[in-house]
């Protein structure tokens, strides 16, 4: 899965670099990432006809998620497209995966002059997908929970101007957007630490943090859906769910 690790460190590059406010750096978000995807390729050695193929092939699905869940977010709808984007990419790169060549490269060769402990037969391959998986986590993971948050109704598009104060429930619980990452990146860490058992005390302590301001938001008169379920209770639980997900999918590809 060397083409698919790549990949994803330069999505999440992309994704990290448009989540910053400044508009210059948004504008930089595609162009960096197909750096990234080329330069981290050649880093790790994948020269291969194949390989140069695929890595400059994929810049452009790679262009495809950033400029639709961008669209997605800001105007709502294309949401699936936009994921189908995502996860179709990625499925073509892992069935394509036999062409690769063997990574190694000055990577490598850094790898092996630095002793880091990664074991098996491709050290390389494993450091690369590790890092992609825990890149993607920071900032894609957000953007995957954000495009079902708005797919579902929980949370709404970013109006171009803003909006009225209270118009997200994601205002009610602040510090979703920084909470996410870490919780995804302490998931994976502990999981590949082999401490199944503290990652679930991780994703239990969310639950009791958050309940004071559950709680709160209700009381404040947080309006109520017709299955009973206010919005900000809606906007925790399905983002918590999809993070999750995104997390574990991730570190069962490290398997």
């Amino acid at each position: 899965m060397t083409w698919l690790a790549v990949w994803l460190i330069g999505v999440g590059v992309s994704d990290l670099l448009r989540s910053v406010g400044h508009r210059h750096v948004r504008r930089a978000a595609v162009p960096a990432g197909a750096v990234t995807v080329v330069a981290v390729g050649l880093l790790a050695g994948l020269s291969g006809a194949a390989d140069l193929v695929a890595l400059t092939a994929s810049v452009g699905p790679l262009a495809g998620w950033v400029v639709l869940s961008e669209r997605s977010l800001r105007r709502g709808g294309g949401h699936a497209r936009a994921l189908l984007v995502l996860g179709g990419s990625a499925f073509a790169l892992v069935a394509a995966s036999g062409l690769a060549s063997t990574p190694g490269g000055p990577l490598g060769r850094w790898l092996t002059w630095a002793d880091l402990p990664f074991d098996g037969d491709q050290p390389v391959a494993r450091l690369l997908l590790v890092t992609g998986l825990g890149v993607a986590n920071l900032a894609t993971g957000n953007v995957i929970v954000r495009l079902v948050l708005v797919s579902v109704g929980a949370m709404r598009p970013s109006a171009p101007n803003g909006g009225p104060p209270g118009a997200q429930p994601s205002e009610k619980l602040k510090g979703g957007r920084l909470l996410g990452p870490m919780e995804r990146v302490f998931i994976i860490g502990l999981g590949l630490a082999g401490q199944i058992t503290a990652a679930s005390i991780v994703i239990a302590a969310k639950g009791l943090i958050r309940f004071p301001e559950l709680q709160s938001a209700r009381d404040d008169g947080a309006s109520v859906k017709g299955d009973g379920i206010d919005e900000v209770t809606e906007y925790f639980l399905v983002g918590s769910f999809v993070s999750w997900l995104v997390a574990l999918g991730s570190l069962a590809l490290t398997r």
